[in-house]
């Protein structure tokens, strides 16, 4: 205990805090510089997102043989619904050649291809993209969309396909982490002015946050090198963890502390005991999230596993700079920081606010917990209700943006006048001998456009050959098509054919998420529970916590897919949206459980469990609050991004952390431990510990009450 209590102390002494703070000095010199190039070290091909056994990325792979780099077509469409002028056409044959000049564009330009009726000509142009993935498909489209500038006036002229696509949504995350980061400032900075209203006060999580993100973008970085692939996606969930998890540790501590500094007249011994009491709170919440974030590495998806390693180094800088800087900041600047209402040493005085919201909560939950427990599970139930129309199938391209970029346009002129699938056809890789039969065993697929077979390359004795699709490629009727062809070719007598192509990796990547699904949910629930049996030395408490977590989590997944359909309009969620959502209601929403019941769990000690509860709920309700409107407020920030799968992310994380903050923890909980008592600390001795109000067997009553293990 002794070890303990000087390890908590080890930050804020006399001495030691300037010690730390003039370490965190020269980290910071040193991280920056390393922070910067975490962008660049930022690894974005298309086959580090997808998963790594799958056919299609096995085709992706392999397509490098036959070109250096890999090659995603881009598809410009013309239109004069009137029909196609001399002019027009000439223009057309002038774009082409142009077209094979522009930067990133690689291979053989297909001939221009026209409608039975002359309205409307496409022509099909291949760009390479290398390390940075889609991010190299902006400039060859910029270029592709200059060349059409000077075009006869009213030939409509669109950029589309796989690489419009992939252009349109590498502009839409173009800057996102200064904007995340500035976003996510400004909200904190916002609900801490609010929290503590003091000028001063917010400054020193803020800073400590900000430090601690340039120092876990610079750890995200080194670990690069020892090949952990991080790319834009986890780079920008980085940002948003720290500042959302960093805050909430940030908040409990600066809470205990002013509590303690009524106790201590030496903010020095004040933070000590601070630290002592809240610190094994912050660190069991820190330590789900990381180790709950390590269970995306089960993932068969690369870009899910990616993100756990680089979330829990993320979540463990984040505890470390809220556990040394903070503490140190605060004890050096001094009790003046709190002005206004700078908290005064008085050791006899109530801590905890008795007249408060939260304790007034508590009291009225107190006279009927089984009634207010019942009821609010019944109508988080009915809130469930919208699951039965969660489509996780994933978004259709038309329906992916929140607005609608050019390429959407031209796709939809595209399939007005061409095959749909002209423009992301089925590749097909086997053996060089077996080209004949995998050509014919293709073109005899039902689905596939009459006479769209072609053989694009031969290399090292292994045979390349695209089809084009009846189908839009992101439909149901697509998705059919490609289990037919593969059917077809692993048919083939020794032809060791693969299928990938855009339609089949969206499959594959349906079939990978929905394995995550059933493999990472189990295992987090899992890890969630032993760590709260661990903190609370308790079996039944973190059953029924992780009973509240579940259907929290099943309620705002039902709110949120109601929202979507009913009043966004949106077309269904991406495939990886249950997984990621739960990952973070889950992960990140156990701090609002670990920071209650540790409380209810020390006060239970002192006042037993009913009155330990009342106590818990007063002490940390407004600070649980502040916590769950940082955490909401930061994931809502990446709902301002035009792409519906973020928006969707950040709408029901938000709701689902408001959720848990204001109903979950506060009523629900409430309400199930006063009304179990203190069996909910079953099996360890606090289960035997009486409430205040409990009479003895000798008569009397416990109001001093005693301290157990």
């Amino acid at each position: 205990m002794n070890r303990i209590k000087a390890l908590a102390a080890l930050p804020c002494g006399r001495r030691s805090k300037w010690v730390v703070l003039a370490l965190w000095v020269v980290l910071l010199v040193a991280a920056a510089p390393l922070a910067s190039k975490l962008t660049d070290a930022q690894n974005n091909e298309v086959s580090s997102w997808l998963p790594a056994d799958a056919e299609s990325t096995k085709v992706i792979n392999e397509q490098k043989d036959f070109r250096p780099d890999t090659t995603v077509p881009a598809v410009v469409v013309y239109e004069r619904s009137s029909g196609l002028t001399q002019a027009d056409q000439d223009a057309i044959v002038a774009d082409r050649t142009e077209f094979g000049k522009a930067k990133g564009v690689t291979g053989k330009i297909e001939d221009t291809s026209f409608d039975k009726d002359r309205k409307a000509a496409q022509i099909l142009v291949p760009i390479g993209i290398k390390d940075g993935g889609w991010n190299d498909l902006g400039d060859a489209v910029d270029q592709l969309k200059k060349a059409l500038k000077d075009n006869p006036t009213g030939l409509k002229s669109y950029v589309t396909g796989p690489a419009g696509l992939g252009a349109d949504q590498a502009e839409s995350f173009e800057g996102i982490d200064g904007t995340l980061l500035y976003a996510t400032l400004g909200v904190v900075v916002l609900i801490l002015l609010f929290t503590y209203r003091s000028p001063v006060l917010w400054l020193l999580p803020v800073i400590s946050a900000v430090v601690a993100l340039f120092s876990a973008q610079a750890v995200v970085y080194l670990f690069t090198k020892a090949g952990l692939v991080v790319n834009g996606q986890s780079a920008a969930i980085l940002t948003v963890l720290i500042f959302g998890a960093g805050t909430d540790y940030a908040l409990l501590l600066i809470a205990r502390y002013r509590e303690e500094l009524h106790r201590y007249e030496d903010r020095h011994e004040a933070m000590a005991a601070a630290m002592f009491r809240a610190g094994p709170a912050i660190v069991a919440s820190a330590a789900t999230v990381g180790v709950g974030m390590l269970c995306l590495m089960a993932a068969e998806m690369q870009s899910t596993k990616g993100l756990g390693p680089v979330c829990a180094l993320g979540v463990l800088v984040g505890l470390i700079a809220m556990t040394t800087l903070l503490p140190a900041l605060l004890v050096i600047v001094g009790r003046w920081v709190f002005w206004p209402v700078r908290p005064k040493f008085e050791p006899d005085a109530i801590t905890h606010d008795e007249k408060g919201v939260w304790a007034r909560v508590g009291r009225k939950i107190s006279g009927g917990p089984r009634v207010v427990w019942i009821i609010t599970a019944v109508i988080l139930g009915v809130m469930t209700i919208g699951l039965t129309n969660l489509n996780g199938d994933g978004i259709a391209n038309k329906d992916s943006f929140t607005n609608k970029p050019q390429s959407i346009h031209g796709q939809e002129v595209s399939e007005r006048y061409f095959p749909a699938g002209s423009g992301d056809p089925i590749v097909v890789i086997g053996k060089e001998s077996a080209a004949a039969a995998l050509i014919q065993a293709i073109q005899g697929t039902p689905g596939i456009a009459p006479g769209q077979v072609h053989q694009t390359g031969a290399v090292g004795g292994r045979v390349q050959i695209e089809a084009t699709m009846i189908a839009s490629p992101d439909s149901k009727a697509a998705n059919g098509t490609v289990e037919r062809v593969r059917d077809s070719v692993h048919g083939v007598p020794d032809a060791a054919a693969k299928v990938g192509g855009g339609t089949a990796t969206r499959m594959d990547v349906t079939s990978a998420s929905e394995h995550d699904d059933k493999v990472i949910i189990p295992l987090i629930l899992l890890v969630v529970l032993i760590v709260l049996g661990l903190l609370l030395r308790a079996v039944v408490a973190p059953l029924v916590l992780i009973a509240t977590v579940v259907l929290s989590f099943a309620a705002a997944l039902g709110i949120s897919v109601f929202t979507f359909e009913h009043l966004l309009g949106f077309k269904g969620t991406d495939v990886g949206f249950p997984l990621f959502v739960f990952v973070f209601l889950v992960a990140l929403g156990i701090d609002y459980n670990v920071f209650l019941m540790s409380r209810v769990h020390e006060e239970s000690k002192r006042h037993g469990t009913r009155r330990g509860m009342q106590i818990g709920l007063a002490a940390t309700g407004g600070v649980i609050t502040s916590a769950g409107l940082v955490l909401a407020s930061t994931f809502a920030v990446l709902g301002t991004l035009p792409i519906v799968a973020f928006a969707e992310m950040g709408f029901t994380v938000a709701l689902g952390v408001l959720l848990d903050t204001f109903i979950v923890r506060s009523v629900l909980v409430t309400a199930l431990t006063l009304d179990i008592g203190r069996k909910i600390w079953w099996p360890s001795k606090l289960a035997e510990h009486p409430d205040e109000d409990d009479p003895e067997p000798g008569g009397g009553d416990t109001r001093e009450g005693v301290l157990v293990g």
